[in-house]
């Protein structure tokens, strides 16, 4: 029978643990400082001109990431900091019976991708999260986004993978672990957040009467459709 360790060791392990995590945490986020923060801040000034016009931000993501997809959501719909209108945005895993629906009749890999099919215009923003970036259903929801006219923004970890390359464009996470780089992505959820809401309250620069960064005149498409 293994002897059990003596309670005395186990705070010095728990520490050491704990350091070590916090120390990989720290790395990931001077790169992330170094590396990404021109273009966390640039998608924040351009969904700042998409949203308000009556565009959508369309999210996803497996596990974890799901939750992240759904943290950012409920940031737009709701609030962040300060007091502004709510914006559309939905999270696609949160869509229970329409997930569980086309997982049954179509395969887990259509889970995303017929949602961004139904719920998806030109000019809107598909937000995908991975830790990995070879998630097949988030790679299949992005060939679809960008046939549809959508725009992919892709939240990952190490790169090159798969997802980053379907993407527009892509944060790849540098990062040893699964669970940093999930760190890192809430980090960059809010400084998202940070710089949307920044970039409504200074408004957006106007080029040839329209909001520099939109990808299409969504207010006149959302009327038709």
């Amino acid at each position: 029978m293994t002897e059990l360790p003596l309670p005395e060791e186990f705070p010095a392990a728990a520490l050491e643990a704990a350091r070590r995590h916090c120390l990989s945490l720290e790395d990931a986020l001077g790169r992330f400082r170094g590396a990404h923060l021109d273009r966390i801040a640039d998608w924040g000034g351009r969904l700042a001109a998409v949203l308000p016009g009556g565009g959508r931000l369309l999210a996803a993501g497996n596990g974890g990431s799901a939750a992240q997809a759904q943290h950012l959501t409920a940031e737009l719909v709701g609030r962040y900091r300060r007091e502004r209108p709510a914006y559309s945005a939905i999270s696609l895993h949160a869509e229970t019976s329409s997930l569980t629906a086309v997982g049954n009749d179509y395969g887990f890999e259509q889970v995303y991708a017929r949602q961004v099919a139904a719920h998806g215009r030109p000019g809107d923003v598909l937000l995908l999260l991975s830790t990995s970036g070879r998630s097949a259903n988030l790679i299949t929801a992005a060939a679809t986004a960008r046939t549809a006219g959508l725009r992919v923004w892709a939240l990952t970890g190490p790169g090159p993978n798969p997802l980053a390359e379907a993407a527009h464009e892509a944060l790849c996470v540098d990062a040893a672990t699964t669970a940093t780089v999930q760190e890192a992505h809430l980090v960059a959820v809010h400084v998202l957040c940070e710089s949307f809401d920044a970039a409504l309250a200074a408004g957006p620069p106007m080029r040839g009467g329209r909001a520099a960064g939109a990808f299409a005149p969504a207010a006149a498409r959302r009327r038709m459709s």
